[in-house]
């Protein structure tokens, strides 16, 4: 067996008894100076490690071919109706998508004839969908000739800005075709309007029976009729109703809006239809209700000219364009009369992100995320004045940025974040006045990568302050004290 004096021997911290020993008080004060400079830079070293230290590096996109990416946006027209609101989304790739979003809110404001500057988006109403696509619509034969147009005379009543309230008074129903002139679906719609107006002028004369009346408002004429209407697409056909119905809010009626067929039996259907739960006497509405066939093509009008578009879509990861504008394959558009001022509530690329994870991220880096929304709560209002078919454009770049971290050795892609630039124009054109959103990806993103510390990194530099603060503070209580000493033998020496 190994005795305990051979094992003693390979002591490295041999021990002086306490009797030769002799505690100072400057070796006291050293001691909890150096304790207190241990504390501080183990706290400071502790912070260090407990510290998120990252790496950023400038690489090119690593996206898959075929990867799709989602724009979120949510954006308020004061004065562009609900009633042909669409969202236009194509690429370079030639990938086109029309009317793509998920849905639509009327605005509702407190007056809708407030200067743009001071509209917002106050609320919504309920949702608006314009139902069928307006673009098979059936005209029947059109009527050429004199003798033709003499056989059908025009049966709708002209209706002025001054008539107009005491025929909507007057009868149950008032069936209203606003139109311009120089529209060609307006003129398209004529022959069997003025057709069908006769046959039920004859059907329920209007002063014998006097439960509908079917009229005309020329909308160049009667610009201001057709503005408190917001009549914005020619030609459109309006329902308004009288009684029960009638429901006023700022002088406007609640009606409906007729998106069937146009040739002249589909329109004298729908007005049967609508005549036929009306009692011809007490002109009072039925138990049995309005027919589905008839009901199906009838959609509740807008009761505001603005509209918020909200939803998503998903694109290739190409330079594309989001463009927002009126939009009918039946209907004609007076492009001097129409304004695309609009503010951007939110528009964003990529996934959502939760507040929570955004915070979670914001811890590794600061500024991530500043980017990612730069036109929200923005307002971009045309400033030009009335028929100067004005377009508002942004200019998008987007630049992704992957956030990486590794845990066990491995590691896992936390979240992609799109952040861009944007810049904004408003420029006249000869086209359709729209809200365009060009964006572009940049083929190189941002990889951020966490990089964690080693724990055994840690404790040797524990164990380096420790024993580095300990080995100094000794040194400094060595050299005082042997100086005082050689100050003690030199003041006795001098003494003798």
């Amino acid at each position: 067996m190994v005795s305990s004096t051979k094992i003693k021997s390979v002591d490295f911290y041999r021990k002086i008894p306490r009797d030769l020993t002799e505690a100072s008080l400057s070796g006291a004060g050293l001691s909890i100076v150096a304790a207190l400079i241990m504390m501080l830079l183990f706290g400071m070293e502790l912070s260090s490690y407990l510290e998120v230290n990252t790496t950023t590096a400038v690489v090119v996109d690593k996206s898959a071919d075929g990867d799709f990416l989602r724009i979120d946006f949510n954006i308020s027209f004061p004065a562009l109706s609900c009633e042909f609101a669409s969202v236009d989304v194509s690429d370079v790739l030639g990938t086109y998508h029309q009317r793509m979003f998920l849905s639509s809110y009327m605005i509702q404001y407190m007056m809708y004839l407030l200067p743009l500057t001071e509209l917002g988006p106050r609320g919504t109403g309920a949702e608006f969908h314009s139902g069928l696509a307006l673009h098979n619509i059936n005209y029947g034969e059109e009527i050429h000739g004199e003798e033709n147009k003499e056989e059908f005379p025009d049966g709708a009543i002209p209706l002025t800005n001054g008539s107009f309230e005491a025929f909507s008074h007057h009868f149950p129903l008032l069936i209203v075709n606003f139109y311009a002139p120089w529209c060609y679906w307006s003129n398209r719609l004529k022959p069997s309007w003025e057709k069908a107006a006769t046959i039920i002028k004859q059907r329920y004369d209007p002063e014998a029976d006097g439960r509908v009346l079917l009229g005309n408002v020329d909308c160049v004429e009667e610009a201001a009729l057709c503005k408190r209407n917001h009549i914005q697409g020619y030609p459109s056909i309006r329902i308004f109703r009288k009684g029960s119905d009638l429901k006023e809010d700022h002088g406007h009626h609640e009606h409906e809006s007729y998106y069937g067929d146009r040739d002249t039996d589909s329109i004298v259907k729908m007005v049967d239809g609508l005549v036929a739960p009306i009692h011809p006497v007490t002109h009072k509405l039925a138990l049995e209700g309005i027919s589905n066939d008839t009901a199906k093509h009838l959609k509740k009008a807008p009761v505001t000219g603005g509209c918020r578009v909200e939803g998503y879509v998903r694109v290739k990861k190409v330079p594309g364009n989001l463009v927002i504008s009126a939009h009918s394959g039946a209907h004609s558009f007076d492009t001097s009369q129409m304004n695309v001022s609009h503010v951007v509530t939110h528009l964003s690329f990529g996934r959502l992100m939760s507040p929570r994870l955004l915070t979670d991220m914001r811890r590794l880096l600061p500024y991530l995320g500043q980017s990612h929304d730069r036109l929200d709560e923005k307002a971009f209002i045309n400033e030009h004045e009335l028929g100067a078919n004005v377009t508002i454009e942004h200019y998008l770049q987007i630049v992704k940025t992957e956030v990486i971290t590794r845990k066990s050795g491995q590691e896992h892609s936390v979240i992609e974040e799109y952040e861009y630039t944007a810049h904004s124009s408003v420029a006249q054109t000869y086209y359709l006045p729209a809200a365009k959103f060009h964006f572009e990806l940049s083929p190189m993103q941002i990889m951020i990568t966490e990089n964690p510390k080693s724990f055994s990194h840690f404790i040797t530099n524990l164990c380096a302050i420790i024993g580095g603060v300990f080995t100094v503070a000794g040194i400094l209580d060595s050299i005082f004290h042997n100086t005082v000493r050689m100050i003690k033998k030199v003041e006795l020496g001098k003494n003798i």
